[in-house]
């Protein structure tokens, strides 16, 4: 049997690499850094993680991306692996050290017998004669791949911006000020540092948001839109004053213990590092210039000495037309030796571009039943490869919203455990009982 050649070590490519090799087949996995870098990525290591260290909700049974995470790991996933393993607190999120995280996939991928690396910038799409090719470039695929995809598919790109959150050391937050806590005490109780601010706090910190300097666009980016669920911080200010105190800043479900005082809005962060020494600013993503942005976030009560290890940033992401372009099993189809996955195919997030990753790597290796539409995987696949309008085609997150209805009358606060529950089943008749696990 041929090679499978997957184009981009991220989440997608990794994961990809992964369920190919572990089905019997030679795998190469060709990454451009360190030889050439992107806009975002700091390291050469494999699936390394740029916006944020949360995969989202881990709830299997309540929410989609959860159910995602356990059929996941049901086939096997890397990414679901390490993630687990380096599995930081979270509340009822899955949330991971970012360097352990890299680390291990990387790891896994350079020991499998069956997969190596090359480490050049592929700066066209292979030809037929390669075999089996899976382009996973993610967000950041390279202007000369970039120039290639549109020649032979003739579309124009879609593109749009995502933010970046600030990450601060722990030891700089005042904890007299600060406290730990979740939301109505989830997960283990006390997994966010909470930094309260008074309405009076508040409102100067909106406006300061609204008047700080921005990172300017160039004239080619001015068009392009940003995705709805990473807007930076001011962007969301500017939408109303109260925008902020009904989102990332909500005060619900959590109890100063430093004061009698109630507070208006809380900020919070969230581990970022399994040695809990890092913590990122939950919802703050930004592109305000980074003097701004240490002038403004260090107004905020508990972090008036903060210590920013990692300051927020805005990096521009770009995805293909997936209905029009893709066949129900993520070929290509003016070139149907070459499938794609992750991000770049027009799903949204960490654990959706894995799965899309996961899918065209058993795709590639000779596993080609679809998955059930009724599975958090099937559901996804089948929305941007068949169910959205190409016309008006946007990034999309998985959510119930994409599965079948269930049948006859079902009460609306059991919808989503139903909907689990037969994906979970009719996953089991996919994979033939064989549900695996990674070892």
């Amino acid at each position: 049997m041929s090679t499978v050649h997957i184009i981009g070590s991220g989440l997608a490519g990794s994961e990809a690499a992964w369920q190919a090799a572990e089905a019997g087949r030679d795998v190469v996995i060709h990454e451009m850094r360190p030889v050439k870098k992107t806009e975002a990525h700091h390291t050469d290591k494999c699936a390394e993680l740029v916006c944020s260290n949360s995969f989202r909700s881990d709830d299997a049974t309540n929410n989609a991306v959860g159910l995602l995470h356990e059929e996941m790991r049901r086939c096997g996933s890397l990414i679901l692996r390490e993630g687990d393993k380096h599995k930081v607190p979270a509340g009822s999120a899955l949330a991971v050290d970012r360097e352990g995280f890299s680390q291990g996939v990387t790891e896994a991928l350079s020991s499998h017998p069956r997969i190596k690396f090359v480490r050049e910038e592929i700066a066209y799409l292979p030809p037929a004669e390669w075999g089996e090719v899976i382009i996973a470039t993610g967000p950041l695929t390279s202007s000369a791949l970039s120039d290639s995809i549109l020649k032979v598919t003739g579309e124009a790109y879609l593109a749009f911006f995502d933010a970046i959150a600030p990450i601060a050391l722990k030891e700089s937050i005042d904890m007299n000020v600060a406290w730990f806590q979740s939301r109505y005490d989830k997960g283990e109780g006390a997994d966010y540092i909470n930094c309260p601010m008074t309405q009076e706090q508040y409102y100067a910190f909106i406006d300061a948001l609204i008047a700080g300097e921005k990172t300017e666009f160039k004239e080619w980016e001015k068009t392009t839109p940003y995705f709805e669920g990473c807007l930076p911080i001011e962007v969301m200010a500017m939408r109303g004053k109260e925008t902020l105190a009904y989102g990332p800043m909500k005060p619900v479900g959590l109890t100063n213990p430093h004061s009698n005082t109630p507070h208006y809005v809380v900020v919070q962060l969230r581990q970022d590092n399994k040695l809990g020494t890092l913590f990122n600013m939950v919802g703050f993503q930004t592109k305000l210039k980074y003097g701004e942005q240490q002038r403004i976030f260090r107004s905020i009560p508990g972090l008036e000495n903060a210590e920013f290890v990692r300051l927020g940033g805005l990096h521009r992401n770009t995805f293909i037309n997936s209905p029009k372009l893709l066949s129900p099993d993520l070929r290509l189809k003016a070139a149907p030796h070459m499938r794609f996955a992750g991000q770049i195919t027009g799903v949204e997030g960490y654990v959706e571009s894995a799965a899309i990753g996961l899918l065209a790597g058993r795709f590639a290796a000779g596993n080609t039943a679809l998955p059930p539409v009724t599975t958090a995987l099937g559901a996804l696949l089948g929305h941007i490869t068949q169910g959205a309008e190409s016309k008006s085609f946007q990034p999309m997150n998985v959510n119930f919203g994409l599965f079948p209805p269930l049948p006859g009358k079902v009460r609306k606060d059991s919808r989503a455990q139903n909907m689990s529950a037969r994906a979970l089943g009719d996953l089991s008749g996919w994979l033939g009982d064989k549900s695996l696990s990674v070892a």
